[in-house]
């Protein structure tokens, strides 16, 4: 499957470069070197478009990538945030390959309000999983790494596959998330079903979990639900569309694939950024 134009793993390790000569210069370039630098005193603005920062979770036993994504030629500080969560097998950089970025810089140049996109990695349908704890470094540790890159807190969220599993559920403990969009959301109309996945230890884990059994708990307005027609999730999303009555629906021609998320990702964040600003 090709690729469209836009930053890629491979146009990422060449930004690399750029991004070390920039350290040295004090110029912004397009993408910064990963860094575990001490937190700042004082938030200052992301000085390049994509910048990637490595980072210790306590609440994960690791260290994670934070992908700070911000349209083109737009001051960082004061923006609100939409945090992406990426699908099962994949990271934070996954975002990156779908050429969100370019996609984000579109859409506020042809006039929707300015956001930026902060990805970080996760895992296990967002859920903890003994000592890794995907969720309690969203609720606890993303905030600061947020604030430090003189940013908002989070208002938004974007999930694909297992993302939006998570996506939803974190929109479940979050009444401060105003808008919420899902991509081919990875969701389960029984146990059955999720079972297979072996992620949830019992029946009563995935209960506790699942989006779908909590439809009354999730948001309505600022909702957003995407999925193709050949997706293997499409009678699970088709689920959380009749029970949920999001705001906005879409099914359309694609399968659970890159090609699709990239095909859907403008009309994406125009969603999202009308509902941020």
């Amino acid at each position: 499957m090709r690729s469209k134009p836009g930053v890629t793993r491979r146009g990422l390790l060449l930004g690399s470069a750029a991004a070390l000569v920039s350290a040295c210069t004090g110029r912004s370039a397009p993408v910064a070197a990963p860094t575990s630098a001490a937190p700042a005193s004082s938030p200052s603005p992301l000085r390049a478009s994509i910048t990637i920062h490595r980072r210790h979770s306590a609440a994960r036993g690791r260290d994670v990538d934070v992908v700070l994504m911000t349209p083109d030629g737009v001051p960082s500080l004061g923006l609100p945030v939409c945090v992406a969560l990426h699908g099962r097998g994949s990271n934070a950089r996954t975002f990156l390959d779908l050429d969100l970025p370019a996609a984000l810089t579109a859409g506020v140049r042809s006039g929707v309000p300015p956001f930026a996109v902060v990805a970080v990695d996760g895992s296990h349908y967002w859920v903890p999983d003994g000592s890794d704890d995907p969720r309690r470094m969203l609720a606890d540790e993303l905030p600061g790494w947020l604030s430090e890159a003189g940013l908002r807190p989070m208002t938004g969220v974007l999930g694909i596959s297992m993302g939006g599993f998570g996506a939803l559920n974190l929109a479940r403990r979050r009444r401060d998330v105003r808008t919420v969009a899902t991509c081919s959301a990875a969701l389960f109309r029984t146990w059955p079903e999720a079972r297979t996945r072996h992620i949830f230890p019992s029946q009563d884990d995935w209960t506790a979990a699942e989006p779908l059994q909590h439809v009354d708990e999730l948001p309505t307005r600022g909702l957003g639900v995407w999925c193709g027609d050949g997706d293997p999730f499409l009678a699970a999303n088709r689920k959380l569309i009749s029970s949920a009555k999001p705001e906005v629906s879409r099914i359309t021609a694609g399968e659970h694939t890159e090609e699709y998320w990239r095909g859907v990702l403008p009309e994406v964040l125009r969603f999202l950024g009308s509902r941020l600003a």
